[in-house]
């Protein structure tokens, strides 16, 4: 039998059962850190290409970096109901795995405030997953990114989990 959540503890619904941001204001700022990881998995040749820097589009490693570190800071303008926050670290860091073939991307996002930065690590992870994809697409269109997930997170009322 599948339980039902209580709708009084939704905090991101109104009393009428409309969507809506929730109020942190009354929460005190904390340092708050989350950790997220991504694979792509690609075939043996294209991984040897990209690790050579022999792509059409340049240098594929460092634009998805990028990308990823970009994403971060505009996950308010991307996820609803999300709120904008002062992020005091970004760090993205793309990783070769011979194993996959392919990369695993993890990245770290940490600030001090009212609510937590899950969902702009797990942005940054599949932003830049997404863009190293698309700058290697004309190699392989059957590159997977697979596994986004959260792997930690500090700090806040719920506390800590990994």
């Amino acid at each position: 039998m599948q339980e039902f959540i209580n709708e009084s503890s939704l905090t991101h619904l109104d009393t009428l059962g409309q969507a809506q941001m929730v109020d942190v204001s009354g929460k005190v700022p904390t340092i708050r850190q989350a950790v997220a990881e991504a694979r792509v998995r690609m075939q043996q040749t294209t991984f040897q290409a990209i690790q050579a820097g022999n792509l059409p589009k340049g240098d594929v490693l460092g634009t998805a970096r990028l990308a990823g570190i970009m994403a971060a800071k505009q996950t308010s303008a991307l996820i609803p109901l999300c709120h904008p926050l002062p992020i005091q670290k970004i760090e993205v860091q793309i990783t070769p795995d011979s194993q996959l073939p392919g990369y695993v991307i993890k990245a770290t996002v940490k600030t001090k405030a009212e609510t937590g930065v899950e969902m702009e690590v797990l942005t940054a992870v599949a932003v830049a997953a997404l863009t190293l994809y698309d700058m290697a697409k004309a190699l392989e269109k059957s590159i997977v990114i697979e596994s986004i997930c959260l792997i930690s997170k500090t700090g806040g009322k719920s506390g800590d989990y990994s």
